[in-house]
């Protein structure tokens, strides 16, 4: 079996190896065979020992986001059989494991995936999905008719939260982005776009409800006084978190983090969307698992538009 395994966060190995064994599901889980993993930020801050895994974790198969079709199913499992075709998220944030041919997840982090959802689609969905869906509907306290700002709409969290946004009856969807996003954050439902590069998001907008800062750091600070007085900030990047919510507070203003959980009901629920096509989630770029370093370099360059994933 292939697999990108960590053993050291100096010099990660990001070639697969190719004898690692093949996973046996433990009571309670489920063996899938891959067909696609989803490519995160957090998956190569992980993979340099700034994500969520410790050295303690060493070594360790990396990636979360899992798509494919059930193998074999350990003892007790109920509610799926071999060849269902499933999706999730697993056992973040301790290793997932996706990165490989197989992955074993217990089976209550697996989501059966609808026969109109391709595997690579699916794949895109659970860390992107699950974070704008929280931000937006628990952290952000969404209500209709309310007016939201997305910074880096064109992203995977922001593309997926401007879609939500609209279908959860937004007054308003505004975003930023470069002027070459433009068209295609229109298509999605945007109704304002503000160019990061010509404008300040400050002097553009104003009095909005709630704010999805997808990009965090002096970006989010700068975005604070578009908030109306009773408005939400949610700032999701974590290592900029700290000083977003303090700026917030010494202007009088409300920012909160972000930390998902995994949850298979709102997983459905995202799957559903996508299914009768209320939402997509766009693919940028499908590498094989030999080049997940490339696709590592594009995540890194911050210019991805949408998702990127490994196919199987």
């Amino acid at each position: 079996m292939r697999s990108i395994l960590i053993s050291s966060f100096e010099q990660p190995k990001l070639t697969p190896t190719y004898n690692s064994p093949k996973p046996s599901p433990a009571a309670g889980e489920v063996l899938v065979k891959n067909q696609a993993a989803g490519i995160n930020p957090i998956d190569w801050k992980t993979c340099h020992g700034i994500g969520p895994v410790k050295a303690e974790q060493l070594p360790f198969v990396a990636g979360w986001e899992f798509s494919g079709v059930v193998e074999a199913l350990g003892e007790g499992v109920e509610g799926f059989a071999v060849g269902d075709p499933v999706f999730g998220l697993a056992r973040f944030p301790a290793p997932g494991g996706c990165f490989a041919d197989y992955v074993s997840v217990p089976a209550n982090q697996v989501c059966p995936r609808p026969h109109g959802v391709p595997s690579s689609t699916a794949a895109a969905l659970s860390i992107a999905g699950l974070t704008a869906w929280q931000a937006l509907f628990e952290i952000g306290e969404f209500k209709a008719n309310q007016r939201v700002l997305i910074l880096g709409g064109a992203g995977g969290v922001g593309h997926l939260a401007i879609q939500l946004a609209k279908w959860a009856d937004a007054s308003e969807v505004i975003t930023t982005s470069s002027a070459a996003n433009h068209t295609f954050l229109s298509a999605l439902g945007a109704d304002q776009r503000v160019d990061y590069h010509t404008t300040a998001v400050a002097d553009a907008v104003k009095d909005v409800d709630l704010i999805i800062d997808c990009v965090g750091g002096q970006t989010g600070i700068d975005a604070l006084p578009c908030l109306a007085d009773h408005g939400i900030m949610v700032t999701l990047p974590s290592v900029t978190k700290a000083e977003v919510i303090e700026a917030a507070s010494k202007q009088g203003k409300e920012a909160r983090g972000c930390v998902i959980r995994n949850d298979v009901d709102q997983l459905a629920k995202l799957a559903f969307l996508i299914e009768r096509g209320a939402v997509i989630a766009h693919i940028s770029a499908q590498y094989p698992l030999e080049d997940l370093a490339k696709a590592f370099e594009q995540s890194k360059s911050g210019r991805t538009k949408g998702k990127m994933v490994v196919t199987f």
